[in-house]
């Protein structure tokens, strides 16, 4: 044997005693066959792959009665007989709502709950060696006993986020603590100092009684800066939790956009110095606090947190979105210069959890516990089963999540109310549960009445709609100030703000629509946005404001703006195509980067000769030249805004310039305008 063979048979050897022994993922998003439930004839199903939902048209559509029912989702799953003495599991990580799960036509159990992620173990369910058959029965049918029990977004169904098979060892860092990693890093006492941190670890057994040693290790890169190893004696089909704590000595901060720095922790499992587990989580140490009076800290330094809320669909996709759909949201979001996100109203990908950790986007995270708003029906029934789903999504969505240093606020309900069923001592009920799973973030919800609601939770947010419902911009100033002086102790956020717009409406004159009606103009959307952000900016004592919503999404009872079935409330459109004037606002207000935009220049048809032309910029100077003739310059308010007033413009075709200089870069925007009147 030559060297060359001597080499991979010690390569082969070394992978078939450390590689082989850990955990192997598998995703299983291919080859599905999909039919409804009432298609019982044969030769009815067709292929689909995961991500999926059947109601990716008749929900975007504007369909009130879009399906809601069963669909089967079939496909073979090949287990090999190597794996005989390993345990397997499926882990579906979001079926919305309910989910069947068959292997070899026997039931393997039940989930409730269309936004978390769910494990079944099948290690004694399938045939080694064999093609087995794998039935998903999904239903997104209305239920009082399943949170949401209404909403005003779609509730799509299908499997639409990823499956994967996971195959382990006997003993193995447990999957099935409510399909959490398994590993729970909680920040106890944090400081530019130091950090004090505990290290959970929930170890699963199969098999028979056998010593093993469990080793945490936080590492920089390569470097191991901190570890950790107990040996602990496992008992036959038992669990057991071992922890760790854990100290570093000044610590580079996770500090939201401005260095998103993390760690990584690997825990691993050993038996007789072969690994056996291991798993790998994000550690973002951070400290964080929020003052009634002075809003949000993160570690130590005051942080105005200006962000918007966000919801998981798309057209022609509805809700099966894919990693890289996460990522353009998120990159759009950059790009604003949004540094904070309520992912509302509902648990999110994973996928977006992530990269909120890796752009230092601070993050919000809720159940879909959702009152009907401005419609008819209601959120809360008190019915013994509602109340335990929705706990058990309470602790399926932080014990899913723990160790994601953006998330900072779990969320327990939004836009509840107390008429009939009152949820009140059942939100106590769900604080004190999230106080027991995370002691580590407060607790807050979104409300839109008055009422013992606004006090349960450890802060508070509103959604506001002042100058689009109701009211008037300046009566969202007065709801802030009176609030905070009849509740100095109250922490106030403020959980929506919006107003609908459509890129095709267009109008010369600022006037306020009829929020339910099909003319949704988009500058009042930019006015609105404007007046409401001065006040909200103005105001220390709010902790935090999101901004409904940074895209238009699917509501099929929506008949309104310029089409049925969409919420045009969003500051980009649907297909993430066009961003808003209002867009461009908050980019110029939240983002450093120079830039320059003339607001509405899709209002190219115009009646009168005499305009106001307004601009968004971070530049110092800015100067407009009508047809190529200066008209002159102007500066910039604090609000990053500036308006020509009075401009007189010529009958027919207009060239409307605006230019400027920034950080010694030349900026420029142009558009063209066509003015019908010789008025």
């Amino acid at each position: 044997m030559n060297l060359k063979h001597i080499v991979i048979l010690i390569i082969f050897s070394y992978w078939a005693l450390w590689g082989y022994s850990q955990r192997i993922c598998r995703s299983l998003n291919d080859n599905w066959m999909f039919r409804f439930s009432h298609q019982v004839e044969k030769g009815t199903e067709v292929r689909v792959t995961i991500p999926h939902t059947w109601n990716a048209q008749d929900a975007l559509s504007g369909k009130l009665d879009y399906k809601r029912g069963i669909g089967n989702y079939e496909r073979t799953l090949y287990i090999d007989s190597q794996w005989k003495g390993k345990r397997l599991f499926l882990r579906f990580e979001g079926v919305n709502s309910i989910a069947n799960v068959f292997i070899n036509g026997k039931c393997l159990g039940e989930h409730k709950g269309g936004y978390s992620a769910f494990v079944f173990e099948i290690t004694d369910k399938v045939d080694y060696g064999k093609n087995n058959k794998l039935l998903v029965r999904v239903s997104n049918a209305e239920r009082l006993d399943v949170m949401p029990l209404v909403g005003d977004f779609n509730m799509y169904g299908g499997i639409y986020r990823g499956v994967e098979l996971i195959v382990t060892e006997s003993a193995c860092i447990s999957l099935q603590d409510y399909a959490s990693s398994g590993v729970y890093l909680t920040q106890q006492q944090v400081s530019a100092d130091e950090a004090e941190i505990s290290a959970a670890v929930l170890l699963s057994n199969r098999l028979e009684k056998r010593d093993v040693v469990v080793r945490v290790e936080v590492k920089d890169g390569q470097r191991v800066i901190s570890q950790h190893e107990q040996q602990v004696t496992l008992e036959k089909e038992k669990e057991e939790k071992v922890v760790f704590p854990v100290k570093i000595r000044n610590p580079h901060l996770w500090n939201g956009k401005r260095d998103p720095f993390m760690y990584q922790t690997e825990t691993t499992l050993w038996s007789d110095e072969r690994l056996l587990d291991k798993v790998v989580q994000p550690l973002g140490i951070r400290f964080f606090r929020i003052e009634p009076d002075k809003g949000f800290f993160l570690n130590g330094e005051y942080l105005k947190l200006h962000g918007v809320c966000r919801h998981q669909d798309r057209p022609e996709l509805g809700n099966a979105l894919r990693k890289e759909h996460h990522e353009e949201d998120t990159h759009i979001m950059l790009e604003m210069g949004v540094n904070a996100v309520r992912l509302a109203h509902y648990q999110q990908s994973e996928d977006m959890y992530d990269l909120m950790d890796k752009t230092g986007i601070i993050a919000w995270a809720e159940i879909p516990f959702v009152g009907p708003g401005g419609y008819d029906d209601k959120g809360f029934v008190d019915f013994p089963d509602f109340r335990e789903n929705g706990k058990n999504q309470l602790r399926e969505l932080i014990r899913q999540n723990y160790n994601h240093p953006s998330i900072c606020f779990w969320g327990l309900f939004n836009e509840l109310t107390e008429y009939g069923d009152n949820p009140v001592e059942y939100i106590k009920e769900l604080n004190i549960l999230a106080h027991a799973e995370d002691s580590s973030r407060p607790t807050t919800a979104a409300s839109n009445q008055n009422g013992s609601l606004n006090f349960l939770t450890d802060c508070i947010a509103w959604n506001r709609y002042d100058g689009w419902y109701s009211n008037n911009p300046e009566n969202l100033a007065e709801f802030l100030d009176n609030t905070h002086a009849a509740y100095p102790d109250l922490r106030i956020g403020i959980s929506e703000y919006g107003a609908g717009a459509s890129i095709y409406h267009q109008q010369d004159s600022l006037s306020r629509p009829a929020p339910v009606s099909f003319w949704h103009p988009e500058n009042w959307q930019t006015y609105y946005h404007m007046e409401n952000w001065k006040i909200i900016n103005e105001r220390p004592f709010v902790w935090g404001s999101f901004v409904w919503n940074m895209f238009d999404f699917g509501a099929a009872h929506r008949h309104e703006g310029d089409r049925i079935g969409i919420n045009d409330k969003g500051l980009v459109t649907f297909d993430r195509k066009v961003k808003k004037d209002a867009f461009y606002f908050y980019k110029a207000n939240w983002n450093p980067e120079p830039m320059l935009y003339i607001a509405g220049k899709r209002n190219q048809n115009r009646v009168s000769l005499v305009q106001d032309i307004m601009a968004f910029t971070n530049a110092n100077e800015v100067e407009l030249l009508i047809n190529g003739k200066v008209i002159g310059k102007a500066f910039p308010d604090q609000y990053a805004t500036v308006m020509w007033k009075g401009v007189k413009l010529d009958a027919g075709e207009n060239k409307i310039q605006v230019r400027a200089t920034a950080k010694k870069k030349c900026l420029l925007d142009e558009c063209v305008v066509w003015v019908n009147s010789t008025k």
